[in-house]
């Protein structure tokens, strides 16, 4: 029980996410930790106390949690019932549990009634129950927001998900403003609120929502309203919506992917599987919703996973790490900030950040260091006898990069490619690489076996190559000089199958492609300022940087760090400080790093968005684009990031939750018997 009580206290790590390019740049890959043993028993044993495994916010941040108010919700238990052995978690063996919490509002009012509402974690979305002791009807939360907004007569502010409100009249004079409420442009309710009466909130209650009534929807505070230059205007603070329409009722006999036994205990809900779940190795097997185990390429002697999710909804997306309490020392790598670089497959990780000696909410200079070093990785292409064994990477501010010479952490290039897909190029056909990079089959020769391929950057001339699929040396392998100083920097790798002949033209097949975005490598110098990260230090293989300066970790704001890297301060006294660090991704328009887009505490895999609001995309370097060509996309190498046991002993929400969960498998298993 100890065991089980110090993982449940694990440093909180939230809202962590990790960003795999994928087809046309459309995925966000969300991670647990990672865990490691010989076998499921193994990893019960080393990561819970021997029988249960629980996996909530502080090992699978992409549940639900509110740094201000410290809540969390859901929790996943892995249970030593009979038939978990091996890769095989046996029937009832993986519990889901998901209790509702209070949390505050945005807008923080209580004297006018802003002051907590009910929420609750499902599926890893953050969710509201129709009625505050009942978890088994929901609604998506759209907006929860203290922005002001400045709405005019007969204007029409966009809150999202086709609600909106519309100012039909201001009245002055009489401190009044009529609010009409919609849903894709139909009336739903309106209501003409007074700001001189005290009394400014518009609550908006509807009934027969998934059978119930008096359902709160929307809450409107109106601060005052006034005369424009040409308009009358009324100015909203205080905005909070959830998706009605779309609510739904989880009943006993629903099915969630492979948790299928539904069992609903007032303000808890807990699934649990009928059948057997075998983590299938190199494989991602859904469990629930959108949840997958991701299990490592291993032998059959190492099981290795993690829980993961897969955001596909275009816009900003948060990418954090564990959060830190209180003015104690504290490391961030892998195992508890997934934006750093991992590969499950190789166990490999290179960065870290860390911080030390923190005086109240104020890094000392020199304490708040960042690491990252040279590790090598395997090709997606595998194959040792050409030399597609392994390659050197090195994870850079949260970005995969590959070092211009493998002993040398100071010259980096990104990577853009790493794919074993298969592709067939006909003569004269171009295969767009990304980053402007492409290769052309200029001419193939089925005879004798050959093709002639052309490598080029931007539509101009690189390299080329005739390469003979007859000798057993398929590889084309381009190296450049003058590579920020360096020679025989290898910056392309192709690997051709075969050539055929096809029904109308020649062709070339492709397996094995990799290649670096050498025409924008960078040389890091020892004068160089990363954000507030500005004393570099180059050791061979290891690059070090730490601030010269005193960081102070402003409370309730985003404070960054560098590179496009930030802290995120919880709205709390000093002397309970509580922060993480995260980074962004865009998602449908290239996986870059940005600058804060107007950050504010949402759920994670949502978009970053407020209504009539514009986003501010700062783009970072540029981002891989698979290949492209007619029968088969390819892929560029998922970045990864890892996970390892938290610490244990941190402070956090676990213990509370952790119990609830534990009495809810308590009950599922005295029900079973």
């Amino acid at each position: 029980m100890k065991r089980f009580v110090a993982v449940s206290l694990a440093a909180l790590m939230l809202l962590t996410v990790f960003a795999s390019a994928a087809s046309a740049q459309d995925v966000i890959e969300v991670r647990s930790s990672v865990f490691n043993g010989s076998d499921i028993d193994d990893i019960i044993d080393t990561y819970g106390n021997g029988t249960i495994l629980p996996i909530d916010a502080s090992l699978f941040p992409i549940f639900y949690y509110d740094i201000d108010d410290n809540v969390s919700t859901e929790i996943v238990f892995i249970v030593d019932v009979p038939g978990t052995e091996n890769n095989v978690i046996g029937e009832g063996g993986l519990v889901y549990v998901t209790t509702i919490q209070p949390i505050g509002y945005e807008y923080d009012n209580p004297a006018a009634g802003w002051s907590n509402y009910s929420m609750i974690g499902f599926g890893a979305r953050k969710a509201i129950p129709l009625k505050p002791d009942k978890a088994d009807k929901l609604a998506q939360l759209v907006l929860d927001s203290d922005d002001k907004y400045t709405i005019r007569t007969g204007e029409l502010l966009d809150l999202g998900e086709g609600y909106a409100i519309e100012a039909r009249q201001v009245d002055v004079d009489g401190k009044k403003v009529w609010l009409e409420f919609t849903k894709d442009g139909e009336f739903v309710d309106d209501e003409i609120i007074s700001v001189d009466t005290g009394d400014n909130t518009w609550d908006v209650e509807l009934d027969d929502i998934q059978d119930e009534d008096d359902v709160v929807v929307l809450r409107v505070h109106v601060n005052q309203v006034f005369q424009g230059a040409v308009d009358s205007i009324a100015q909203i603070e205080g905005l909070w919506l959830i998706d009605y329409a779309n609510a739904i009722t989880i009943e006993s006999d629903d099915e969630f992917g492979e948790l299928d036994d539904v069992s609903i205990m007032g303000d808890t809900l807990m699934i649990t599987n009928e059948d057997t779940i075998t983590l299938t190795r190199d494989s991602t097997d859904k469990i629930l919703n959108n949840v997958s185990f991701k299990t490592a390429d291993t032998s059959s002697d190492v099981l290795r996973f993690y829980l993961m999710l897969e955001v596909k909804e275009p816009g900003v997306h948060v990418i954090g790490g564990a959060a830190s309490f209180g003015a104690g020392n504290f490391t961030w790598d892998a195992s508890n900030f997934a934006g750093f670089f991992y590969d499950i497959d190789d166990n490999v990780e290179t960065e870290s950040l860390s911080v030390s000696n923190i005086d109240g909410n104020v890094i000392p200079e020199g304490d708040l260091v960042y690491e990252t070093s040279i590790e090598n990785v395997a090709y997606e292409y595998d194959n040792a006898e050409e030399g597609w064994n392994q390659y050197p990477v090195i994870g850079f501010f949260a970005q995969k990069y590959v070092p211009l010479k493998p002993e040398k952490a100071d010259k980096l290039s990104k990577l853009v490619l790493d794919s074993d897909d298969k592709y067939t190029i006909r003569t004269g056909e171009l295969l767009d690489l990304g980053e402007g990079y492409a290769i052309e089959a200029r001419q193939v020769d089925v005879d004798g076996k050959k093709v002639w391929l052309e490598f080029t950057r931007d539509g101009e001339y690189v390299d080329d190559e005739i390469i003979s699929v007859d000798t057993g040396a398929n590889t084309w392998e381009v190296e450049l000089d003058d590579i920020q100083d360096e020679d025989d920097v290898v910056v392309l790798r192709v690997h051709v199958n075969q050539v055929f002949q096809g029904a109308v033209d020649s062709i070339a097949q492709i397996e094995g492609l990799w290649l670096i975005d050498y025409s924008n490598a960078m040389t890091i110098e020892s004068d160089d300022e990363f954000g507030n990260l500005d004393d570099v230090s180059i050791n061979g293989p290891t690059l070090t940087i730490s601030n010269e300066d005193t960081f102070t970790l402003t409370l309730d704001s985003e404070e960054e760090i560098a590179e496009g890297m930030f802290f995120k301060i919880g709205d709390t006294p000093v002397n309970e400080l509580r922060y993480f660090p995260f980074v962004v991704r865009i998602l449908g328009v290239g996986n870059e790093t940005v600058g804060l887009p107007g950050y504010n505490e949402t759920e994670i895999g949502e978009e970053v968005t407020q209504p009539d609001e514009d986003v501010t995309e700062t783009p970072g370097e540029g981002v891989t684009e698979e290949p492209t060509e007619e029968a088969t996309a390819g892929e560029t190498e998922p970045v990864e990031g890892e996970t390892t046991p938290a610490e244990e002993g941190a402070p956090g929400f676990g213990v509370v939750l952790g119990l609830v969960g534990l009495l809810a498998v308590v009950y599922l298993f005295r029900r079973n018997n």
